[in-house]
């Protein structure tokens, strides 16, 4: 009980300090959606020389074995039993579910379909952290997280011509998934250090994660290239692992729907990289986009709930 007691003091203390500075927090939220707006991009990658059960399964136990060794390096304790129920639905949604849903999802759909969900992904944060931490944030919040996701949601489906496919089953399902192990996870961060929050849920996924790549990747064909090797390292290291270490932190710091808002700008920079990544075309709608974009993410910075 003891051990227990000092497991969850220290971390009160450093997350309490983070919280203290709202800038520095801004800077760690808006430093994960530049992370996340890769993502999309290095799957596409990925998927050049791995299947997709393989691709998840291995980036998930190259982050956990980074995660391992960080955790070990610190010798942090293992969280309070308390907690583990929260790190199970991080793990579920952040760690297995997302990665795994949009995996399939871009097997069919182009990264500019694929960024819906991050359009909506805010907006779904802002509700389920709503329903589950209590906070309410005020009307000006609400009316312009709606803009917001109204802006990204028309861009979104004017690049894709707006058609439902099986892809965008995959993509809804990522949406809500992704959003409740976000919120968890933010929920999290405010009781023990945000790094160790994605650190362990890695760690808890080993014991499924490491059979289901052992049986992908000698079921799937594999073709090691520059683009496949650089996109699965990319979403182990950068968006499985250091990407959710600042995010889970910036969430901490500002709180969940605020940090929430600043993912409005991720498809646009989705898009960036595409066109830089990928060789897609980019129309002219999107700088017009990406000013409605930022003005809505300014309105819901200076919001008080």
């Amino acid at each position: 009980m003891r051990a227990e007691s000092s497991a969850t003091a220290a971390p009160r203390i450093a997350v309490t300090s983070e919280r203290d500075r709202p800038g520095l927090g801004a800077l760690q939220a808006a430093l994960g959606v530049v992370a996340f707006s890769l993502t999309f991009p290095a799957t596409a990658w990925g998927l050049e020389g791995f299947g997709p059960w393989s691709l998840v399964a291995a980036r998930s136990v190259l982050a956990a074995v980074i995660a391992g060794a960080a955790l070990t390096a610190v010798r942090a304790r293992l969280p309070a039993r308390r907690h583990w129920p929260g790190l199970a639905v991080v793990a579920a949604g952040v760690v297995l579910g997302f990665p795994l849903l949009t995996t399939l999802a871009l097997q069919t759909s182009t990264t500019a379909h694929a960024a819906v969900v991050v359009g909506l992904l805010p907006l779904t944060t802002a509700l389920i952290s709503a329903l589950r931490v209590g906070s309410r944030p005020s009307r000006t919040f609400w009316a312009a997280a709606l803009a917001g996701a109204a802006a990204v949601l028309a861009f979104t489906a004017q690049q894709s011509g707006g058609a439902l496919t099986t892809a965008d089953l995959y993509l809804f399902a990522a949406l809500l998934v992704c959003a409740a192990g976000y919120t968890e996870g933010g929920r999290l961060a405010r009781v023990m250090p945000g790094w160790q929050v994605i650190g362990w849920a890695l760690v808890l996924c080993l014991p499924l994660t490491v059979p289901v790549a052992a049986l992908a990747l000698a079921h799937e064909p594999v073709r090691l290239t520059a683009h496949s090797v650089t996109g699965l390292l990319w979403v182990a290291a950068g968006s499985q692992f250091l990407g959710l270490v600042v995010w889970y932190r910036g969430m901490a710091a500002i709180g969940i729907p605020k940090a929430s808002q600043l993912q409005l700008a991720q498809p646009l920079l989705t898009l960036v990289w595409s066109v830089l990544l990928l060789g897609e075309h980019l129309t002219v709608a999107a700088p017009l986009t990406a000013a409605a974009v930022l003005v809505c993410i300014a309105v819901t910075q200076r919001a008080r709930g």
